[in-house]
């Protein structure tokens, strides 16, 4: 199928990222190029834009759609996690603005055979980088119940963790889960009617949680978090958009440590440890899609964007 993805704050990324047409912009979850090709369009010059996605099939798709823009554009399949080295091995040591969209595709849901959605019945899969050799059907099957319960619990905030986590177990001793549709099966098994018949897939929860335990999409992100700030030329943006509170909570956090990072008691009156602001907060809080946005497109619904800006030492306060 076509690959389709529908970019979410699409204007508030634009404007966020305060796009110079000679600067140099990477986009780490590229997908289908859908805000790739709106900076690009921005860019003339010494303009550069480097897309990175882990997704074959993203790749392939962005090389066709921001062809126009020639030697403009560089493109490597790969994880954002190594953004940094990415960069230093095309030469470049500093960036105007980085973007991360963390959301899994509209084209990754909708493809039945990648098993990211729970609403068709296709192969337990879920690898957003499709060489990797585990997939869900592994971690369903091999993970022993309380590293299955914690998971759940943790990863998807899924109030009947245990009783899902034990359900599994007991129906693979049985025979091997292969499919998600058997895996609904599981997780609605599990639940009291009211949760089950109540507002949201009851397998949202538990999907999400295998899928984030299986690309290591928390870790990922927290061990990228500092490189990106690093990569920023004074002035630089970094614009990420989440898609559940455990993401979210993590940039929050990471931004007003950045801006804030001073450690001394709070009845000290200077600061004695040294620790310098390397920028500032931009949305104080997310900026969230518009009711049109979330009307047109339902995935919307819970993006946040925030924002860092990388200040110079000589304009902190």
């Amino acid at each position: 199928m076509e690959f389709n993805h529908v970019s979410v704050l699409l204007n508030e990324c634009m404007e966020g990222l305060s796009i110079r047409p000679d600067g140099i912009y990477v986009d780490g979850t590229l997908g289908g190029a859908g805000h790739g090709y709106h900076v690009c369009r921005r860019l003339s010059g010494n303009g550069r834009f480097v897309g990175i996605d882990q997704d074959a099939a993203a790749v392939k798709v962005s090389e066709e759609r921001l062809k126009e823009f020639g030697d403009k554009v560089t493109i490597v399949k790969s994880n954002y996690v190594h953004m940094k080295q990415i960069l230093a091995d095309i030469g470049i040591d500093k960036v105007d603005g980085i973007l991360l969209d963390l959301g899994v595709s509209s084209y990754q849901l909708d493809t039945p055979e990648r098993g990211f959605s729970y609403k068709t019945d296709a192969p337990l899969d879920m690898r957003m980088d499709q060489e990797r050799i585990t997939t869900a059907k592994d971690i369903v099957n091999h993970y022993e119940e309380e590293r299955l319960y914690e998971m759940i619990k943790w990863y998807g905030e899924e109030r009947y963790a245990r009783n899902i986590a034990r359900r599994i177990v007991q129906k693979r001793q049985e025979n091997e889960i292969r499919t998600t549709g058997e895996l609904v099966g599981i997780i609605r098994d599990s639940m009291p009617a009211k949760a089950k018949n109540g507002k949201g897939h009851p397998a949202k929860r538990t999907f999400q949680a295998i899928r984030i335990e299986l690309n290591q999409e928390l870790s990922v992100l927290e061990d990228s978090l500092e490189d990106m700030v690093s990569l920023l030329n004074d002035g630089g943006r970094l614009c990420i958009i989440t898609f559940h509170s455990l993401e979210d909570r993590i940039v929050k956090n990471f931004f007003r440590k950045k801006e804030r990072p001073c450690t001394c008691p709070p009845d000290f009156p200077v600061c004695v440890c040294g620790k310098k602001p390397e920028g500032r907060v931009v949305t104080r809080k997310p900026i969230l899609p518009g009711e049109d946005e979330q009307r047109e497109n339902k995935r919307s619904k819970s993006a946040k964007l925030r924002i860092f800006e990388k200040i110079s030492p000589t304009d902190k306060n």
